[in-house]
Formats: C-alpha cells, sequence, structure tokens
C-alpha cells in the first residue's frame, strides 16, 4: 500500500465486492443493497445510521432502529459475514451508576469505537436535548454508561481509537435543538472519559457545494502513515429540503484539528431509489467502516433515506490520493 495502514486488524472476512467494470468512482456501492432492510426486526419502522466493528472472529454493532411509535433507539446485533444481520427485538439496555444520566429518552446515530481493551459506544443521546452520551461493552451484553461528554446541544460524536498525546479525543458538532440549520466538526480531548476539554476547530461548511449547510464525522477515522482518514458527511440545503453527501478527509496524526486535505466533490451522494425515497428523502450518513490492514479494503455501513443501510467499498489509498488531488484546504 501506498499510505501503510497503522496499528489495524486484518480482516480476510470483511464483506467485500471488486468495483464494477467500466466505472471509476472511488466508491462503489454493495451490488445488493440494502444490506439491511427496514422490517428487519418485527418493531422496527426503520434500521440506518448505525455501527459495525469486527468482534471474535465474526462482527457485531449498535444500530438505530426506531420503531413503530417513531421513538428512537438502539438495538444490538451480530453477523458471520457483515451481511446477513441478527438484530436483538429488544432495546439495548445500559447500565449506569447515575440515575439522572441513566433515564433514557432516546438514542440514535450511534458509533462503536474498539480503544485499548474494549469498545466505546457513542451516540446522540437525550438529555434535555441532543448530546453525546457514552458508554463500553467487552461482550456487547452488557454495556455500562458514563458521563454525557458534552453539554446539550451536540451531535455525531466520533471517538479516535487511540490516545492522542496520552488523551482519549473525540470529534463533536455542536448544533440545536431542532434539525439543525448549521454545522461546523470541532475536536476534543479527555483524561479520563469523564471531563473533556481543549476543544479545536476542525472544519466547517464549504460554500455553494454539496457540504455548504453543515459537516459532521462519519465513521471512527482509520490511522495511516499518510494521517487520519476520515469519511463525514455534508448537508446541502436546495430548494427542496437538506441533501446528505459524504466526502473524504486527511487529519494530522499528532494533532487531529489540522486538516491536511479535504475533497471538493462527494465521494457518495444519493442517486438510487433507496437514497432519494424515504422517511427523509436524499440522505447517503455513513456511520461505521470496516477496513482490512493487509489490503487497505474499506466496507462502509450507510443510512439511506433514513429508512435502510446501505453497504459501500473503497480502498484507503484511493481515498486518500482523491482528497489530496481534489482538496479544498
Amino acid at each position: 500500500m501506498k499510505y501503510p495502514i497503522v496499528s489495524g486488524q486484518s480482516l480476510p472476512n470483511m464483506p467485500w465486492e471488486d468495483r464494477p467494470s467500466g466505472t471509476g468512482d472511488v466508491v462503489w456501492r454493495y451490488s445488493r443493497n440494502p444490506v439491511i432492510r427496514r422490517d428487519l426486526i418485527p418493531s422496527s419502522n426503520s434500521i440506518f445510521n448505525s455501527a459495525v466493528v469486527p468482534f471474535r472472529g465474526r462482527f457485531a454493532g449498535v444500530f438505530r432502529c426506531d420503531d413503530k411509535w417513531r421513538r428512537m433507539v438502539l438495538h444490538r446485533g451480530f453477523s458471520d459475514d457483515g451481511l446477513k444481520w441478527d438484530i436483538d427485538h429488544e432495546p439495548l439496555r445500559f447500565t449506569c451508576d447515575d440515575a439522572e444520566i441513566g433515564v433514557f429518552q432516546y438514542g440514535y446515530d450511534p458509533r462503536v469505537c474498539w480503544l485499548e481493551d474494549r469498545y466505546y459506544v457513542t451516540w446522540c443521546n437525550g438529555y434535555h436535548g441532543p448530546t453525546i452520551g457514552v458508554a463500553w461493552t467487552h461482550d456487547f451484553e452488557h454495556f455500562t454508561q458514563l458521563e454525557n461528554a458534552f453539554l446539550p446541544y451536540n451531535r455525531n460524536g466520533v471517538m479516535f481509537p487511540r490516545r492522542v498525546g496520552g488523551r482519549y479525543a473525540m470529534l463533536s458538532r455542536p448544533s440545536d435543538t431542532g434539525h439543525t440549520p448549521f454545522g461546523d466538526v470541532f475536536y476534543s480531548e479527555s483524561p479520563d472519559m469523564c471531563f473533556w476539554g481543549r476543544h479545536r476547530f476542525v472544519m466547517k461548511p464549504y460554500p455553494e457545494s454539496w457540504q455548504g449547510t453543515k459537516v459532521g464525522a462519519g465513521p471512527i477515522p482509520i490511522e495511516t502513515e499518510a494521517g487520519w482518514l476520515l469519511i463525514y458527511h455534508g448537508v446541502l440545503t436546495s430548494c427542496n429540503g437538506f441533501v446528505y453527501s459524504a466526502g473524504v478527509a486527511l487529519l494530522d496524526r499528532d494533532q487531529p484539528w489540522r486538516v491536511l486535505a479535504r475533497s471538493g466533490p462527494y465521494i457518495l451522494s444519493p442517486q438510487l431509489p433507496y437514497e432519494c425515497m424515504g422517511d427523509v428523502p436524499n440522505v447517503v450518513f455513513p456511520c461505521a467502516a470496516l477496513c482490512d490492514a493487509d489490503t487497505g479494503r474499506v466496507a462502509v455501513y450507510y443510512g439511506a433515506a433514513d429508512t435502510v443501510t446501505g453497504l459501500a467499498f473503497a480502498y484507503t489509498d484511493e481515498l486518500i490520493d482523491f482528497a489530496k488531488a481534489n482538496s479544498v484546504v
């Protein structure tokens, strides 16, 4: 590989399809999308914006499963191949020492990050408005909830898979109470997963483009020798409402708030029927990425039209080259 992956895992069993002949796109879709349909469990209205990680030779995940009341809840699930999923019918439950923090109002758009000796789950947690909930698990059976990372209002909390400068690190996007019509990405650090500070600006929307209204971090960043590879979402305000697409950026390994490159064109946008038609039309929203350190293959799980889950593929080297060749930094 041109840009070797640092401290990655070998994932020979990760889902994969070769790029279709006749296309030069840096990202291509799974031919049998959506990989997770909206009604995979009896209670669900929709399953989307979910997080997937390698787990004990298989795959595990935390899934946003809005129910038929249209409540935003989280479920866990397992898969042998990353394609066929067994999602628990009952919502995920957290154990929390503080009853005030532990009262569940709603949860959505989770991410899962393997860090040191456990899996950390971050999600948009309802606590007098949306903020970033944090929990950990060893086995995807028991989940221990920690303090919320930030004050309301905040979304898209995405952890880094190692400490930076000896501290835990997270990206987030401060927001408001509603369907936020703005949003910049910020970086924060913590010595103990409780108190977060050292906030640094990372990037803002780029005017007159697919990412002109707001931006937010997507899957857990992938560390390469060239920098942290970050897939992120951006939003365009059109005459028919918001349009969510995906882009790619490269962040400095030691100072991740420094953006080394950032794609001007999108790498994925809503174009197919299951991305353009659904509960919220015209949305692709990446939340998880499996990466094979041996080949640089990447499998990206993304929410489509806030209804189903899609899968797309890429190579880390090509994503980095695309960001550099088309950078707006």
